[in-house]
């Protein structure tokens, strides 16, 4: 009797496992591909952008090299350095760093589009404030233990800002424009691979 009742049982809770599964109740472990604890963070949209924007882009990059060539500018240190790379820091950092960055850039351009190029950067701008508009989502929402900007992620940070209180008008709009497609082809692929980006 007892061997009945155990063999009915497990016959039962096979069942119902069965069911549940099927029925989407039971969740089913699936690869992490977004930031742990990050809620609506959906930057695979932004793995590759269609011709018709990076071809927005490159006019835009164009036009700003341009009007680099008119003006005498220099910078004591490179806001952007070749060997930064947002592989080098954790998962939960790459949204942080490439918020930076897009702060820098989006601060940069709209100064420059109020000047002089407002019309060839109002795309590109559009776009570029559409992509930190969905990275707010992948930010951490709090602090967590062991979680505060440090090592790669620290130093960049702290770049960033001391360039933005230090370097000239000039440099800054340099920086930006040959860090451009870098951004956009590089960090932001990164981002949006999430945990695949290694």
């Amino acid at each position: 009797m007892k061997l009945d009742l155990t063999v009915g049982c497990t016959l039962v809770l096979l069942l119902l496992t069965a069911v549940l599964s099927g029925t989407g109740a039971v969740p089913v472990p699936e690869p992490l591909r977004t930031l742990p604890g990050a809620r609506g963070c959906h930057m695979a949209q932004f793995k590759s952008l269609s011709p018709q924007e990076m071809k927005a882009f490159k006019r835009a990059k164009d036009a700003l090299e341009e009007a680099l060539l008119l003006k005498s500018w220099s910078c004591s240190a490179r806001p952007f350095p070749r060997t930064r790379d947002l592989r080098q820091l954790q998962v939960w950092e790459r949204p942080v760093a490439l918020e930076a960055e897009l702060d820098l850039t989006l601060e940069v351009l709209a100064t420059v589009a109020n000047s002089t190029l407002g019309d060839i950067l109002d795309q590109p701008l559009h776009m570029l404030r559409h992509i930190h508009s969905h990275l707010q989502a992948c930010l951490p929402t709090q602090p967590r233990a062991g979680a505060r900007p440090r090592g790669h992620l620290r130093h960049w940070l702290h770049r960033l800002q001391e360039a933005r209180d230090k370097e000239s008008r000039g440099c800054l709009e340099a920086s930006v424009t040959f860090n451009l497609f870098r951004l956009l082809t590089r960090d932001l692929k990164c981002v949006a691979d999430g945990d695949l980006c290694v």
